[in-house]
């Protein structure tokens, strides 16, 4: 959802959720959608806001590149049961002049991932309603001011059990999402060590090092409308056990985010495929 305000991207951050049974669908479709979003500062701050944003909605699937509730990715490999894709992710910034512990620290800057995944199908059944896989995405991190910064790489293996027509309910989809997250030093460096220049009597030096980063649970639900799209999630953050939860940056280990979405479709195209998405 890197390792405070994830989002991967917002819009597949919202609109994860079940299979769909593959059908004739447009080519693509393009809208706009406005989210309402409850995000901590940062994984492990006790100050949290309340965000309205808006969001592109957009689906493109074609045999290479995809854009779908799983995210922008083009595929590489594909078979029945293994996935070879390109992921992405960006997250929003903090202002530390905003945030109590961090007051007169630098600022967290905007960043977006980028790397490779590899999605292996674990189950599903014959219909396709229920569907397990393992998600083994790596990616490396840049931090966005004026150019490009390098802030090394997260790993987040999770199981994804996705659920079609969710308790009957046609339409509705409902996808469940949980495991460890992992990050480099330098990462862990950016977000949670504390330079000897800005310690205070209430602020001690910390120097984070890489490795565990605590694990997280995401559960969403949507439903696709002929001309508009409703989705939510609810996630859950642990940080027990992580490498950095020692920082004087980190004043709660377990948090809880969740978010809202309404996205108008505003056009599509008049070529269609038989997809799932």
């Amino acid at each position: 959802m890197a390792l405070h305000r994830r989002l991967t991207p917002l819009a597949a951050l919202l609109l994860t959720g079940g299979p769909a049974i593959a059908t004739d669908k447009p080519m693509w479709e393009l809208g706009i959608g406005m989210s309402a979003l409850s995000f901590p500062d940062y994984r492990g701050s006790d100050e949290s806001g309340f965000y309205a944003v808006p969001f592109p909605y957009f689906v493109y699937r074609g045999t290479f590149f995809k854009a779908d509730r799983h995210g922008i990715r083009g595929t590489f490999f594909d078979s029945d049961r293994v996935e070879l894709n390109v992921s992405v992710g960006a997250s929003l910034p903090v202002n530390s002049d905003e945030n109590r512990v961090r007051q007169s620290m630098p600022d967290l800057q905007p960043t977006v991932e980028i790397g490779p995944s590899l999605d292996l199908n674990l189950w599903r059944t014959d219909d396709r309603h229920y569907k397990l896989d393992l998600r083994l995405p790596v990616r490396t991190v840049v931090a966005v001011k004026g150019g490009m910064d390098g802030i090394g790489w997260v790993f987040s293996p999770r199981l994804n059990l996705d659920i079609s027509d969710v308790g009957g309910m046609t339409g509705w989809n409902l996808g469940l999402l949980a495991g460890p997250m992992y990050g480099s030093e330098r990462n862990h460096d950016y977000f949670y060590s504390v330079a000897p220049q800005y310690a205070t009597a209430d602020r001690s030096t910390f120097d984070a090092q890489g490795g565990y980063a605590g694990s997280q649970f995401l559960m969403s639900l949507s439903k696709r409308y002929p001309k508009y799209w409703l989705g939510a999630f609810a996630r859950g953050d642990s940080l027990k056990g992580a490498t950095f939860v020692d920082s004087p940056l980190v004043k709660r280990e377990d948090y809880f985010a969740a978010g809202v979405a309404i996205a108008w479709v505003l056009g599509e195209s008049s070529t269609r495929i038989e997809a799932a998405e």
